[in-house]
């Protein structure tokens, strides 16, 4: 099975084991044709808190880890 997988930004690191992740992409209207960003918060796992607040990372699905908590940080760009 393939996994998504997200490019974003931290924007949260004050839990522990979990930061919150600002996914930005850009959708096209499909009357008007405009071109506009969408915005989206994840709540990703990051076992070791190694990220911090600014960094631009890869977040990829996963198996349930919490309540919230579908996705894990795998990189950093």
């Amino acid at each position: 099975m393939v996994k998504k997988q997200f490019i974003g930004k931290i924007i949260s690191n004050k839990m522990q084991k979990t930061d919150v992740v600002l996914v930005e992409r850009i959708k096209k209207h499909p009357k008007y044709k405009r071109r506009y960003k969408i915005s989206k918060k994840y709540k990703a796992h990051d076992e070791r808190g190694e990220y911090k607040v600014g960094d631009r990372v890869v977040i990829e699905e996963c198996r349930p880890i919490s309540k919230e908590k579908r996705w894990k940080v795998v990189q950093k760009i």
